[in-house]
């Protein structure tokens, strides 16, 4: 590594004395020297040479002299630094000099075994401060990237443990989140690419926000859809509980935002969200040169496809029993057993009551039915449409009535195709 030194001092045969005793770190290529008569002429030189590591500088100069000149060096930006080298070596000047942010204090005449030495110390010195700027400035730049994909606090968490997102998988429990925005593919050909791009922004950011105050992992984001997982890469024994606050908290957003964009001319489309509880391999499998921390396991598809389901079933939230069964006190009502395309066995699936602002009355009505549905009891027509006339805006109520009413019976729910 080649080193820039900046030599300023106002005796005429110094330059001379300078190239003579580190002839060979100048041969080497390991110093180069640069010469200024006083501080103004420093400062030029540093301007036309930004690359300056050290100063060495007289105090007594015509013009400017060493001490101002420290008090300028120390205005500038980066981490060079400066040695004084001066007859003048009384406490005092030694203080000043050092208060002004002088490395070292040489005095006159010159012992150049010790001046090498200074100048070899102080470079170490340099080259560490910049070693310890370009970690931190990594480990920012790490904390930055994986801010996009993790919590602030767990970002920061990852950036200064990695060992964490080491290469490798491991088998864990987790519970997976997808959403999905209807109407977005029309809406976005139908607006201004700035319009549209400010409003996925604006929409993305908002989903993102719930996962990370929830302590979840954005995994992925396409258009409009985004994927989340829970319980890594740091685990969480209530990765599901998580899940689903986060699913209704962003439902409760999404709502605001359509209606807020509505108030501005925009319709904005239901947002879907489905979630699922099982095993998956998880881990950095991006190899050496490129990070992907992601997940495998049939539970994220099922996840994928409940989020589907919701098209078909009126809801907006579609819950796994695998994710209920993991948590203890989970309010919500039964959607039925759905049949996933090229599934033989049928998923129980459940639908959270703050998503849809049922009151007691309205659930209380709705389980009465559907026990009577679960049951193959003929009733469960009448019970189903008797709740439809009272609660008209109950969406899966009315998917169940339409069923009943087109002959078919029970809670077991076959889904041909995966809705678009």
């Amino acid at each position: 590594m080649t080193y820039r030194l900046l030599v300023v001092d106002d005796e005429p045969d110094l330059e001379l004395l300078i190239r003579q005793k580190f002839r060979r770190q100048i041969g080497a290529g390991d110093y180069v020297f640069v010469f200024a008569r006083d501080g103004e002429e420093a400062l030029a030189r540093i301007a036309a040479d930004p690359g300056i590591d050290l100063v060495l500088s007289d105090i007594n100069m015509p013009g400017m002299d060493g001490l101002t000149l420290l008090t300028r060096l120390k205005e500038m930006p980066g981490h060079m630094r400066a040695v004084i080298i001066s007859a003048y070596g009384d406490m005092k000047n030694i203080r000043t000099a050092m208060n002004r942010g002088a490395f070292d204090f040489i005095t006159k005449p010159i012992d150049f075994d010790d001046l090498a030495l200074t100048i070899a110390r102080t470079l170490a010195d340099l080259q560490t401060m910049r070693v310890a700027e370009r970690q931190r400035a990594s480990a920012e730049r790490a904390r930055t990237n994986l801010a996009r994909y993790f919590s602030p606090n767990l970002a920061h968490h990852l950036a200064e443990h990695p060992d964490v997102l080491a290469l490798g998988g491991e088998r864990r429990d987790l519970s997976f989140l997808f959403t999905d925005l209807a109407g977005f593919t029309p809406l976005a050909e139908a607006l201004d690419a700035a319009v549209i791009v400010k409003l996925m922004n604006d929409y993305i950011g908002g989903i993102a926000g719930a996962v990370f105050e929830h302590g979840g992992t954005v995994h992925t984001v396409v258009g409009d859809a985004v994927y989340a997982l829970f319980g890594a890469p740091l685990a969480q024994t209530d990765h599901a509980e998580r899940a689903v606050a986060c699913a209704l908290a962003i439902d409760a957003f999404a709502q605001a935002f359509a209606r807020a964009r509505s108030a501005e001319g925009i319709a904005v489309g239901v947002t879907r969200i489905g979630v699922n509880s099982g095993p998956a391999i998880v881990g950095n499998v991006g190899g050496e040169r490129f990070f992907h921390y992601t997940a495998y396991g049939d539970a994220i598809n099922t996840a994928a496809r409940l989020e589907s389901a919701n098209k078909v079933l009126g809801t907006r939230i579609c819950i796994s029993g695998e994710t209920v069964r993991r948590i203890a006190d989970f309010a919500g009502r039964p959607i039925g057993t759905l049949v996933l395309k090229g599934k033989d066995v049928g998923i129980d699936t459940y639908e959270p009551l703050n998503s849809i602002g049922c009151s007691t009355r309205c659930a209380t009505s709705y389980r009465r039915a559907f026990e009577k549905l679960a049951a193959g009891d003929p009733q469960a027509v009448s019970a189903f449409a008797a709740h439809v006339g009272r609660y008209q805006d109950d969406a899966l109520a009315a998917f169940h009535l339409k069923r009943l009413l087109a002959g078919e019976a029970g809670t077991r729910i076959a889904l041909a195709q995966a809705p678009a």
